[in-house]
């Protein structure tokens, strides 16, 4: 087949892997989730990955942000498109038990705040919930989603409608002024029944970032199974998503003292991780040291449930889109290793572009928002680059398609090591893309169903497949606190790192960067995570079959002295 007729039957395989792949997110089917172990579930039994949005309403004028500049139905069509599957929809307990507040209408809501322009925006794009009342606008929305088979996490995110969150804002913890037990239990309970029958409502959280002075571990379980028992009662259908203490870090406490509850299948924990949940370590410390050390703490605060046999939901991560923040660029990095390598289920935060009010602010920026302040473009598309990778899953039930085997992932871009052919260089690509590899206990990375291995040649020069396998320059350690930089001894006896050469989308060799306190380095190019997926590559399966001699056994002895030239 000559290169010419090719390349259109590779574009067309592409695309099917792409849908194929795309195939096994998983969206809401009209049948309730469970888990299993530590995944959810369809009915089948078949894992089901969230990859969520937070999607705000629970400020001062309790309706959807950005209802005034789009309609309901192109929002919802955007979620979809972008990847995401499910939307965690925030909401405060007052909708559910102030009925004067749930009855007044949006347009009563908007102008009791002089949201004038908002008013007419409404009118405009979202005429038929203008004189709905407030509860009524909410169903719309998470009908308007279920059009579009996007699942929605209903998150009782505060009491008073307000922005979230402080220590001292008195909705942090029960007995708080804004928080009382048993209106917060009457609340989900009126929810839970509201949205009980409705299919792409797949789970409840609870309640967002228990926090503040009182907080304690006794009413944490006193209060939170009371909680989780009435959902679950007056809804079985749905997830019951539970947050830790501290505002949603820690769950150490459930170490040696599990909840107890009278139904099972349904718990889920969530959690939340920022750049400024650890201040601006990020910027001030090195980003090896650092993400080292942040990592250990999550692991030891709530990553053990995993093993456990919990599913842990990461429901709020996120970044200034504006790009330029060094604290949040760095954590990200970090961020999306621990995610696909644990392949967690996550929320980012947020769709939202601008706000009607917030915090005494008429229509402010948000600078952390997927959308621009108009709702009309997305802010920064790399951004969703970087997601991509881990919007899909990597494993789990329904997804044994072949031996589990590692995906060589680039954080910094979202993109894993694939290869052409074995005469190109190696370079990144969509992770759907990439051949499996096996990681030997002694340190090899060998290609999956071939005899190749990769081979540190020579500082700037690119890594190659060799099937000479036994030297230390085919020998990969993970090295730095990290445990993110590949590194490898070159034939010289030169000691290299993994690297992109970002002009050439090239996977080379260079000196390892930032193993010192450095804190102004950046090592973000030389970070890979082996990643353990059971997702069959079926683009580099087709493509080996159409090159059979990629396939074992090698015979010809020229062929492999061309590969080790």
């Amino acid at each position: 087949m000559r290169r010419s007729s090719l390349l259109p039957f590779l574009l067309t395989l592409s695309l099917i892997t792409i849908l194929l792949i795309i195939s096994q997110i998983g969206v809401a089917t009209g049948e309730p989730l469970s888990t299993n172990s530590r995944w959810i579930v369809d009915e089948n039994g078949h894992r089901v990955k969230l990859a969520c949005v937070n999607w705000v309403s629970h400020l001062e004028a309790v309706v959807a942000e950005g209802l005034s500049k789009k309609p309901i139905d192109a929002i919802a069509d955007q979620i979809s498109s972008m990847g995401f599957n499910c939307v965690r929809l925030t909401w405060p307990l007052y909708l559910a038990t102030n009925d004067s507040l749930a009855s007044l209408t949006v347009r009563d809501s908007f102008e009791s705040l002089g949201l004038t322009q908002a008013v007419a925006g409404v009118q405009a794009t979202n005429p038929s919930i203008i004189d709905l009342p407030l509860i009524q606008a909410y169903q719309a929305v998470v009908s308007g989603l279920g059009d579009k088979n996007v699942m929605v996490i209903l998150d009782n995110h505060i009491t008073k409608p307000t922005w979230c969150c402080s220590s001292y804002d008195e909705n942090g913890f029960f007995g708080d002024k804004y928080f009382d037990p048993d209106l917060w239990i009457k609340g989900l309970t009126r929810m839970a029944t509201l949205f009980k029958g409705v299919q792409n409502v797949v789970g409840m959280s609870l309640r967002n970032e228990l926090r503040g002075p009182k907080q304690n571990v006794n009413d944490w379980y006193k209060y939170m199974q009371r909680g989780a028992e009435a959902v679950h009662s007056a809804n079985p259908d749905v997830l019951v998503i539970l947050s830790g203490l501290n505002y949603d870090k820690e769950f150490s406490f459930l170490r040696n003292r599990p909840l107890s509850l009278t139904f099972s299948g349904k718990l889920v924990f969530e959690s939340h991780w920022y750049a400024f949940t650890d201040g601006r370590a990020w910027e001030s410390g090195n980003p090896n040291q650092v993400c080292g050390t942040v990592v250990n703490n999550i692991m030891r605060q709530s990553g053990f449930l995993l093993e456990k046999g919990f599913p842990l939901f990461l429901s709020e991560f996120g970044v200034d889109q504006r790009g330029t923040n060094v604290n949040d660029n760095r954590y990200l990095n970090c961020f999306l290793a621990l995610a696909a390598e644990l392949d967690l289920d996550w929320a980012l935060w947020t769709l939202v572009g601008s706000y009607y009010y917030r915090q005494g602010v008429i229509g402010m920026n948000e600078y952390y928002g997927i959308m621009n302040w108009d709702w009309d473009e997305i802010r920064n598309s790399s951004l969703l680059q970087k997601i991509s990778a881990i919007q899909y899953p990597f494993q789990g039930p329904g997804l044994s398609e072949t031996r589990i085997h590692k995906n060589i992932f680039h954080p910094s871009t979202g993109l894993c090591v694939v290869r052409k052919s074995v005469f190109e260089p190696l370079t990144l690509g969509p992770c759907s893309s990439s051949d499996g590899w096996y990681y030997s206990p002694q340190k090899k990375l060998t290609i999956k169903g071939t005899y190749f291995c990769l081979q540190a040649f020579d500082i700037g020069k690119p890594a190659r497949l060799s099937i000479k396998c036994t030297d230390s320059d085919s020998k990969w350690e993970t090295i730095s606190d990290s445990k993110l930089q590949l590194s490898s001894t070159t034939a010289n006896g030169d000691t290299v790192c993994l690297d992109i050469d970002s002009a050439n989308n090239e996977v080379v060799t260079n000196t390892c960067k930032c193993l010192s306190r450095d804190s102004s380095c950046d090592p973000s190019s030389q970070w890979f995570k082996l990643v353990d997926s059971t997702r069959s590559p079926r683009l580099a399966e087709s493509f080996t079959k159409m090159n059979p001699m990629m396939e074992l056994p090698f015979e010809d002895s020229e062929w492999k002295s061309l590969i080790t030239m």
